[in-house]
């Protein structure tokens, strides 16, 4: 059975995909968030990273063709913009930290 086959493998791919585009539609008012809120949603975002960290490392460890493409193809995107994938993650957590460093300095 190819890696894309796998029912699981679909659902937890739509699941999220789903998850992050509610994640990034809520962030759009995070100015707006209290403390505590935007606390919840760095926590939230942190979560999220963190599965999608695991997703891909499935992708990398496959033995499928497709899986195989579809690591290539981020690759290939993300060099566009001189980054890897490690880098995209550091980055990401970067941008987390920095947030959490904001929130400390609030009242």
């Amino acid at each position: 059975m190819g890696f894309f086959d796998s029912e699981i493998v679909q659902q937890e791919a739509k699941q999220l995909f789903e998850d992050y585009q509610a994640l990034i539609k809520l962030g759009s008012n995070y100015g707006k968030f209290d403390r505590e809120g935007k606390k919840l949603f760095i926590e939230q975002m942190e979560a999220m990273m963190e599965r999608y960290r695991i997703f891909m490392k499935r992708f990398e460890l496959s033995e499928d063709f497709m899986a195989q493409m579809t690591v290539e193809q981020l690759k290939t995107q993300l060099s566009q913009f001189g980054m890897t994938p490690q880098q995209m993650f550091d980055q990401m957590n970067f941008t987390l930290e920095r947030m959490k460093a904001e929130l400390d300095k609030q009242p």
